[in-house]
């Protein structure tokens, strides 16, 4: 009988270590995604509005509470952004998830997959822009577009210090 109690007590206090372990595991991984996060913000802040001079930071189309990044595999991340535009029936909505995926494509140095969004309820047609802007082939054609790929880079082009 002893030895069953022993061998319950070794169970538990490994069990009750490994869970230790466990929440210090999660604590540092919720940690890296909050600095991938904000290493995701600080590429996507400076992009520019196509029509007027200012940022999507300035503008209040992203924040930093816009971005969230998931461990998806070693080294792999999905990159999940939930922007807001300017008016409900913004004109310019998909062109802004356009220079989101352009940039983000360009500009992050490791493996990732990244989802784009309208807020919900921020916009009149924000389903159908929301598939627009998350279609890899309807991306790649607007990129052949010279004149949507000049506005696009006006946009993603890092401002001068």
């Amino acid at each position: 009988m002893e030895v069953g109690y022993g061998l319950v007590s070794y169970t538990l206090a490994k069990l009750f270590l490994l869970s230790g372990l466990s929440k210090k595991d999660n604590a540092q991984r919720s940690k890296k995604m909050e600095e991938k996060a904000l290493e995701v913000y600080d590429v996507i802040r400076t992009i520019r509005d196509p029509e007027k001079p200012n940022t999507l930071e300035d503008l209040e189309v992203v924040s930093e509470s816009c971005v969230e990044v998931q461990e998806i595999g070693a080294e792999e991340y999905l990159i999940i952004i939930k922007f807001t535009p300017t008016v409900p029936h913004c004109s310019l909505a998909t062109l802004i998830g356009l220079c989101l995926q352009v940039k983000l494509q360009r500009c992050l140095p490791y493996k990732h997959k990244l989802e784009i969004y309208i807020s919900e309820g921020t916009h009149s047609t924000e389903e159908d822009i929301n598939k627009q802007i998350n279609d890899k082939e309807r991306v790649a054609a607007a990129m052949e577009n010279p004149n949507l790929r000049e506005i696009v880079e006006q946009c993603v082009i890092e401002p001068d210090d």
